[in-house]
């Protein structure tokens, strides 16, 4: 994405690092600012901080600004597998090559997109500064993997459902085939995850990015090439978090040419990560509910062919 670099510098000890920004940047709103911080897009001294960081005075902001994105997002009368449905929310199975949000070259044909042409109230958040950016999108999927997606319906469930994943009491269970094997059957990979500041469009493991942890079990390694299938757990929702923590250890999963071996051993047009258990509260009935998703036939196709 084209992105404005900016760079401010900051005389004012103890203010706040988002109301330094609200400041030096008319048109965006409070939300706005919170998630260019959290998105690692706003630098302070080269590293990134918390929205609630406070000047010592005499450092330096570098900003790198993302384009501003059209806010017409036409509905679309695009199937979707819904898993549950109810007045509040949905769980989507999104498909593999489905992008969730709209951008450039992804302008339409998105699961934004066909939610507002299946609950087109929806629409009423492109007003609301808190939930234009969201339009009922709770958590992501990378385009390449499938699996199972909670959308809010409304302003109220939407913060609810942010909460519970912000308190880490939302279950997220991937499937991922490896590249190769990890060294032990389970293990907990704790390490911080930041946005690569040699390539703006990854993510990479970096001190003093934000806390990111994801345990891992092997399920299964009788496959060709040292290559093993794995439950992951994800503690934390950094972007990107289980193909940069995979990668991290030497494991890439299967289908990642962005994070994976540079020589790709097994050309696939997808990745092997699939989102495939869901567990929340729902915030109005406060019933635990709980949500599986098989895997693709197109994956288990692969594991077959790597017998």
């Amino acid at each position: 994405m084209p992105e404005q670099s900016l760079t401010l510098n900051a005389t004012t000890a103890k203010l706040r690092l988002d109301k330094f920004l609200l400041a030096h940047l008319p048109g965006y709103s409070r939300a706005q600012v919170q998630r260019l911080i959290r998105d690692g897009h706003a630098l302070v001294d080269g590293a990134p901080q918390k929205t609630g960081y406070k000047f010592k005075g005499g450092e330096v902001v570098t900003l790198h600004l993302p384009e501003p994105r059209e806010t017409s997002i036409a509905p679309e009368d695009i199937p979707l597998e819904i898993v549950h449905e109810d007045a509040h929310l949905a769980v989507i199975d999104k498909p593999a090559g489905m992008v969730v949000h709209p951008g450039p070259g992804h302008e339409t044909g998105t699961l934004v997109n066909a939610l507002l042409g299946r609950y087109p109230e929806l629409a009423n958040m492109l007003d609301d500064s808190e939930t234009q950016d969201r339009l009922g999108i709770v958590h992501r999927l990378d385009r390449g993997a499938s699996g199972l997606l909670v959308v809010a319906r409304d302003k109220a469930t939407l913060l609810a459902l942010m909460g519970q994943f912000q308190a880490r009491t939302v279950d997220k269970v991937y499937l991922a085939l490896l590249e190769k094997r990890p060294k032990s059957n389970a293990g907990l990979i704790d390490a911080p995850i930041a946005r690569d500041q040699r390539q703006r469009k990854r993510m990479a493991v970096q001190r003093g990015g934000k806390s990111a942890q994801t345990e891992f079990e092997v399920l299964d390694d009788h496959f060709q090439g040292e290559r093993a299938l794995v439950r992951l757990n994800l503690l934390t929702g950094r972007t990107h978090q289980i193909r940069v923590h995979m990668a991290f250890i030497g494991c890439p999963v299967l289908g990642d040419a962005v994070y994976g071996f540079r020589k790709q051993r097994l050309r696939m047009k997808r990745l092997f990560l699939h989102a495939r258990e869901l567990a929340f509260e729902h915030p109005v009935t406060g019933e635990r509910l709980r949500f599986e998703s098989e895997l693709p036939v197109g994956l288990r196709a692969v594991m077959a062919k790597l017998r």
